[in-house]
């Protein structure tokens, strides 16, 4: 290679990995790929061990129509396709590899769907060979630059590794960010506030009730990328777990915010490096609102002990009110009535006395900050 070719390829490999992490790359790099080997068009594609599926993952210069008409009937027309499953993986094969370039001439796959697209040859490289599948890079070659010769089997060979490492980051960085996003989503739908704090206490990330009890600003706020306590009690306790380490026993503590509500606080380290790196979670903090009505799964209650809908409507009004009387005006029945359900509920849970029937409630809590279906009768 000469001087410019060479920092051509080098600028080119900073593109094929460029591409792993933003997905909007591709497209450009391959297209670049495609130049740079003296091709006009390419696709990188996979077919399955058994012959049944194709895939075309990217591709440059070749049109709706014709990838169609390649998955649809031309694939099995391809002589190259198929050779790669013998072949080592970092051999180009051209047409003259398989046969007389003027037989391939004459064949259908030739004049069919390598003509009409203006080319005259096409190489193929694998990617990635597994028991599963056989991933290619397959370059046309158009008629102005004649078939396929030695420096494009070369640039192929040399930009194969590199093309295969990009797509092996990208599945990677693909996978791990969907991961993180279905954890925040998980996180965002829970009543308890979590945040992710760094060693230096800059938070991380917040779900959605941790945002929310930032906003409200009675317990906690936030001041940039800092936690800062509204009152001195809870300044303590929350700059007291914020400094544990992994050999003190873990603390649930009790702070009471500006406008008199209790919640407890909870913290615990997620790494043992003594410095871990900046944006770095290093420690997970809990913080949940004290309350006498929790989100209560309703119908799982009901299923569990058998109740009918009049008597999951006295438990749920035991929990909320607690008095026979009251429950009655609430309910618009006779206290008689209330009386019956509730020595029902009592026979049906084993419960002696009310406040049994709350605890027995309670181990129905969920912890889902939106209802779902079901929980309508949840109080």
């Amino acid at each position: 290679m000469t001087i410019h070719q060479a920092n051509r390829f080098s600028s080119l490999i900073g593109e094929i990995y460029d591409a792993a992490v933003d997905p909007a790359l591709r497209s450009s790099a391959l297209e670049q790929v495609s130049h740079f080997v003296g091709g006009c068009a390419a696709m990188i594609l996979s077919r399955d061990s058994a012959r049944l599926s194709i895939e075309i993952h990217q591709h440059f210069g070749i049109d709706a129509h014709f990838r169609q008409l390649y998955r649809d009937r031309y694939v099995e027309f391809d002589p190259l396709l198929d050779r790669h499953l013998t072949l080592a993986p970092e051999q180009t094969i051209g047409v003259t590899d398989i046969m007389p370039h003027a037989h391939f001439l004459e064949t259908s796959f030739y004049r069919e769907w390598v003509e009409p697209q203006g080319a005259v040859d096409l190489a193929t490289i694998a990617l990635e060979k597994t028991r599963a599948r056989t991933t290619i890079l397959q370059v046309l070659r158009h008629r102005s630059r004649g078939t396929v010769d030695d420096v494009m089997r070369e640039r192929m060979r040399l930009l194969a590794p590199h093309i295969q490492r990009s797509q092996i980051m990208g599945r990677q960085i693909r996978a791990r960010s969907h991961t993180v996003d279905d954890l925040a989503d998980v996180l965002d739908g829970l009543n308890t506030a979590i945040c992710l704090l760094d060693a230096g206490g800059r938070v991380v990330h917040a779900n959605a009730a941790c945002r929310q009890l930032f906003a409200d600003a009675n317990l906690l706020a936030m001041v940039g990328d800092r936690i800062v306590a509204r009152n001195t009690q809870t300044d303590k306790i929350f700059r007291g777990l914020c400094e544990i380490d992994g050999s003190t026993r873990r603390q649930i503590q009790l702070a009471t915010s500006a406008d008199g509500q209790h919640y407890l606080v909870h913290a615990f380290p997620l790494k043992r490096d003594r410095s871990p790196p900046r944006d770095i979670a290093a420690t997970m903090l809990f913080v949940q609102r004290a309350s006498m009505l929790p989100l209560l799964a309703a119908d799982a209650i009901a299923a569990a002990f058998r109740l009918t809908p009049s008597e999951l409507r006295v438990l749920m009004a035991i929990i909320e009110i607690g008095g026979v009387p009251d429950i009655a005006a609430k309910l618009g029945i006779a206290e008689t009535t209330v009386k019956t359900h509730l020595g029902r509920l009592f026979e049906k849970t084993g419960a002696g006395r009310q406040a049994d029937l709350v605890k027995i409630a309670a181990g129905f809590a969920v912890p889902f900050a939106r209802r779902t279906n079901g929980d309508d009768g949840a109080r």
